[in-house]
């Protein structure tokens, strides 16, 4: 039994065909998603997704790659966030990756979801690309504790890791644990503890080995549990199980279907 804890079910690969992506769900025991909001023009969509299927949860916020994106006051991030089913705050964060020159912008938009989350006494759900030292700096002044939440798609390396493990922040592995090189990442899910571990597919995007460079889904979280099971020398079900209780516990607003 899996949880896929980041996909992105409202894109229009996965969109234009959601009755079979959410069959594969059933038949690869993925129990429950969570749809990630990215942009408050598609919010309404990952929303309705949530409210029209007892195995989907939401999230409400902006990602950090596109400084013209609207982003809500916070008092609005926190009403949008009281919705039953909407259960995290984010995807939110910093990329420096696609973003250059003066950030100042996106440093606010992330101390804004911060502060949002820590009243909505939500999870964060924290993106970060080189900028991990940035990253952590404004989760500590922001007191991202308070809220608590995960790393997503990690990719940083084992210190950057146990710093946010030190804040309370769990973190979740996507397809790219199975690619062959992504030794550093293979570190890191050796050592995260288990009660602290979780696995997504950040589909459409990411698909695991044996479905690389495929449109991914949430069924081939499968595979990334399968491939964590084979780095620590333990089971599939282990990994399922213990995945899945952990995100019912970060996401304590999440209701089993």
């Amino acid at each position: 039994m899996y949880v896929d804890s980041h996909c992105h079910l409202n894109f229009p690969d996965l969109a234009a065909r959601l009755p079979e992506v959410l069959a594969n769900m059933r038949v690869a025991r993925v129990t429950h998603a969570v749809v990630i909001g990215v942009a408050m023009d598609s919010y309404p969509d990952v929303l309705a997704l949530a409210e029209q299927n007892d195995e989907l949860f939401a999230t409400v916020g902006v990602h950090p790659d596109s400084e013209d994106a609207f982003t809500p006051s916070e008092d609005e991030l926190v009403a949008y966030a009281a919705h039953p089913k909407v259960v995290g705050v984010g995807e939110t964060g910093l990329d420096y990756h696609w973003c250059k020159g003066d950030l100042s912008w996106q440093h606010e938009r992330f101390a804004r979801h911060i502060r949002a989350a820590r009243r909505a006494a939500l999870p964060l759900v924290i993106h970060t690309r080189e900028s991990a030292d940035d990253t952590l700096a404004i989760m500590r002044s922001e007191n991202a504790g308070e809220a608590g939440g995960v790393m997503h798609c990690f990719t940083e390396s084992w210190d950057v890791a146990r710093a946010a493990l030190d804040l309370g922040f769990y973190i979740s592995f996507s397809g790219i644990v199975t690619f062959k090189n992504a030794k550093q990442i293979h570190e890191v899910a050796q050592k995260v503890p288990l009660d602290r571990l979780l696995i997504e597919t950040d589909s459409p995007y990411l698909a695991p080995v044996p479905y690389r460079g495929k449109t991914n889904e949430p069924a081939f979280v499968a595979h990334v549990a399968e491939h964590i099971a084979t780095l620590r020398g333990v089971s599939a079900e282990a990994i399922g199980e213990a995945s899945t209780e952990n995100f019912f516990r970060l996401f304590a607003k999440a209701r089993r279907a």
